[in-house]
């Protein structure tokens, strides 16, 4: 499990194709400092595995499923990344519940700068809109968020310094395509909302 507190911005050192999947060399001295084979680290809010671990570097394989679901298909040999460990039990939650499995892609559309934030516009999926609520909480590649506005196709975030600094989001153009997961419990209330609507409707025996 992830907070979508972004801990370091990383760098794709190389990328190999294997066919049906790709193979990612990244480098990220903190989020590599103690880490072994097989731990996990999220990568733009996608959680992988490291499989091979280097000075300040760590490769992943990458899935054709996790390619095409998510932005990490547009990654190039420079590309920057976000990258944060796991929590560690006992740690402080200091974002939100965040699974590093990425529900769709989005869009910026639109950036609006202002004195000390800015606001950025992002195209939502139509299939993921009834998960975003006004003041409620995503992750957008990695980083956990607080809704601005919601909209039919569309939600606002507001950005401060720090996260433009210290994130991909600083730097994402109008057009590039952003990792998006919303709020895992809502999809868990709509889950169990269903199942009760759904035995409520079943004829009495």
């Amino acid at each position: 499990m992830f907070t979508g507190i972004v801990e370091e911005l990383g760098e794709v050192t190389a990328v190999e194709n294997l066919g049906d999947a790709s193979r990612f060399r990244l480098r990220g001295p903190v989020v590599t400092e103690g880490a072994k084979h097989g731990d996990s680290i999220a990568v733009n809010g996608v959680c992988l595995t490291v499989v091979d671990l280097g000075e300040h570097e760590f490769t992943a394989d990458v899935m054709a499923e996790t390619l095409n679901r998510s932005s990490l298909g547009a990654l190039r040999t420079g590309s920057r990344v976000n990258l944060e460990r796991p929590m560690a039990v006992g740690g402080r939650l200091g974002g939100h519940i965040v699974q590093g499995h990425v529900d769709g892609t989005g869009r910026i559309a639109e950036r609006k700068v202002s004195e000390n934030w800015e606001i950025v516009k992002i195209s939502l999926p139509a299939e993921l809109t009834r998960y975003v609520v006004e003041k409620g909480s995503i992750t957008v590649d990695g980083v956990s968020l607080t809704v601005v506005d919601a909209g039919p196709d569309y939600f606002t975030i507001s950005l401060i310094p720090t996260t433009l600094a210290l994130t991909t989001l600083g730097h994402k153009e109008p057009g590039d395509p952003v990792n998006l997961e919303v709020d895992v419990i809502a999809k868990y209330v709509e889950r169990l909302l269903g199942h009760r609507a759904q035995e409520s409707e079943e004829p009495v025996k």
